[in-house]
């Protein structure tokens, strides 16, 4: 069923993600075009913020103004959320004042109440649960990089994901479901994706075509595989566990040696920011292998492609 909301992105098709990834495209090569037309001229984006961001931040705020639009940056200190009024009022009030609502969020239940209260679009930012336009982004990277002919070929790519099982190994998991990838997660024990997130994914692959497993083994983990993807090993929250996890997450690093189990022309990816040295190492993250910056530059344009899906008259 389609919604006009990005909560998750099992609310989206795959024949809605893929059209996504060509106006991202189109956006990209054309974006004179775009900003000469202003086809969000009028619009505007309330943008509100409980974690700290700087990628979802700008794109989503350069990316609305490019199109013409106005963006509202709102920090929660400042609303009346900090003093007690609720998500649910705060939705009503502001589906009479704004077009669309992009949260990040603490939990992914408040994007949720959120959506349920609005009567304009809601865009999940990112959740303890869930970062979809993360996602979204890195799906267009994959076939800008490749050089893939059509998204639907995406199909034949393999991801390895290596390090926590946290909100970027779950939209992982559902996208390579709803589009027929094969996706590897590995992670230590006890630090694997939530088992919902895991079986919801087999679930959507046997649709799909894709496959979805889980290796607590790197190095096997990597064998073959077209896209190598790590993030930091504790995420916004948890920041007070990360030399505990330091520990336990040595040998999930992805370093020079990981890279020589994979493809010779795999690609490494991270959603950025990144700990240096941790989850990854300066070679890598620098090296020819890293498509990470052009990543981080494309989230402006699936941000782009996103507003345009839910606002467009």
């Amino acid at each position: 069923m389609e919604t006009n909301d990005l909560v998750s992105l099992s609310d989206f098709s795959k024949e809605q993600i893929f059209a996504l990834i060509r106006e991202t495209k189109k956006i990209k090569t054309e974006k004179d075009i775009y900003a000469k037309s202003k086809p969000l001229a009028g619009k505007t984006l309330a943008l509100i913020f409980q974690k700290p961001s700087t990628r979802t931040l700008v794109s989503f705020a350069a990316g609305m103004a490019q199109l013409g639009g106005s963006p509202l940056i709102l920090n929660p200190q400042d609303l009346q959320l900090k003093r007690g009024e609720t998500l649910t009022d705060t939705a009503k009030i502001l589906s009479r004042y704004v077009d669309a609502i992009m949260i990040r969020a603490n939990k992914h239940e408040d994007v949720q109440e959120i959506a349920r209260n609005s009567t304009i679009p809601v865009i999940n930012g990112l959740t303890d649960k869930e970062h979809p336009c993360q996602v979204l982004s890195d799906l267009f990277t994959i076939v800008e990089q490749k050089k893939l002919s059509t998204p639907e070929d995406l199909k034949g790519i393999k991801i390895s994901y290596v390090g926590d099982g946290n909100n970027m190994a779950h939209s992982w998991i559902l996208a390579a479901a709803l589009l027929g990838m094969e996706i590897v997660v590995s992670s230590p024990k006890n630090y694997t994706a939530e088992k919902e997130f895991v079986q919801k994914g087999i679930e959507l692959a046997k649709i799909s075509g894709g496959k979805i497993s889980l290796e607590s083994d790197p190095m096997a983990a990597v064998s073959n595989t077209d896209i190598i993807y790590t993030d930091v090993w504790a995420s916004m929250g948890k920041d007070e566990e990360r030399d505990h996890r330091k520990q336990i997450f040595t040998q999930y690093q992805v370093n020079m040696a990981l890279l020589a189990f994979a493809k010779p022309d795999v690609s490494v990816m991270h959603c950025l920011p990144a700990h240096r040295g941790e989850e990854i190492t300066e070679e890598v993250m620098d090296g020819p292998r890293s498509i990470i910056f052009e990543q981080a530059e494309n989230r402006l344009h699936m941000q782009q492609a996103i507003l345009l899906h839910l606002l467009r008259a």
